[in-house]
């Protein structure tokens, strides 16, 4: 008897560390979810692209006046705020007389042209009372990413749907080495770009294995575009987007299909998302992670 009391005490003590994990783990996958939400939220978030304007060489007039080059009809907006000079690889600013604009917080009075693109000089943010731009370059076209700070899309903005946190989820997975070093991305404009292939990860679920090319973009961790059976149907038809820690000296590392995030493009047409290859397209329905937004 006591054996058995034993026994089932341990037993009561597996299945109670279990659950105390499972807990742990889903209010970690709640805790990058909160942290997505907030992040959406920020001046920066995608929820608030109201424009993208592709410059041609030349003057690039903006405003919200009819025969504008970058015409952004709000009535907020001035007829004419001033113009885009596109040469070579440069973009310069010039001011209509009537009104001065921000250039990385300092004001710009006048009508001297301002350099605000070149190889040198990127990241450059531009402003007028809320609205803020900036000048992007995507192979051979060169744009205005616009923002409306006070979007309505960002003020009413609350969360994303997505699948109950499922620790199955969590998948151990190999990262195999490169075979090519690099890895040809098309995005929704069309562009083919080699990007660097950091290798094949290698994973197993329900007794089947399953591959996907993988992107080094320099940073702590390796970038994944993929899609799956439930894309097009719960999850946003161009696919998904998700981060993984890089592999160990072995190759090992962690899939976790629970952090499967929206491309920028579910949020709004102003965004250049590149689309999974067809290798990363699996025949397999990933019932985890962020689900479809709005009626994309």
């Amino acid at each position: 008897m006591k054996k058995i009391i034993i026994s089932l005490v341990f037993i009561a003590f597996l299945i109670t560390g279990i659950a105390q994990n499972d807990d742990s783990y889903t209010r970690s996958i709640n805790d990058w979810h909160k942290a997505r939400i907030a992040e959406l939220k920020t001046p920066s978030s995608w929820l608030n692209l109201e424009g993208l304007f592709w410059l041609h060489k030349g003057a690039n007039t903006i405003g919200k006046s009819k025969g504008n080059d970058c015409r952004y009809d709000n009535i907020q907006f001035p007829d004419q705020l001033g113009k885009f000079m596109y040469a070579g690889d440069s973009v310069m600013w010039v001011n209509d007389p009537k009104y001065s604009i921000r250039i990385n917080g300092n004001v710009i009075n006048g009508t001297k042209p301002v350099k605000v693109f070149s190889k040198k000089e990127e990241n450059i943010i531009m402003s007028w009372s809320h609205f803020s731009w900036a000048v992007i370059k995507r192979e051979d076209k060169m744009g205005i990413r616009f923002r409306n700070l006070e979007a309505k899309t960002l003020k009413e903005f609350k969360t994303i749907n997505r699948f109950p946190v499922d620790s199955m989820w969590r998948i151990k997975a190999t990262v195999l080495a490169p075979v090519k070093s690099l890895l040809m991305i098309t995005n929704v404009l069309g562009q083919t770009t080699a990007l660097k292939s950091a290798g094949k990860l290698l994973f197993s679920y329900e007794d089947k294995e399953y591959t996907l090319d993988v992107i080094d973009e320099g940073g702590p961790s390796l970038f994944i575009v993929f899609a799956d059976q439930t894309a097009g149907e719960s999850t946003y038809a161009a696919g998904r987007f998700i981060d993984i820690p890089k592999p160990d000296a072995s190759g090992n590392t962690v899939i976790d299909f629970n952090k499967a995030y929206n491309p920028p493009c579910v949020f709004t047409p102003f965004a250049t998302c590149p689309l999974p290859p067809a290798q990363n397209r699996l025949k397999l329905s990933i019932t985890a992670g962020e689900k479809n937004y709005g009626h994309h």
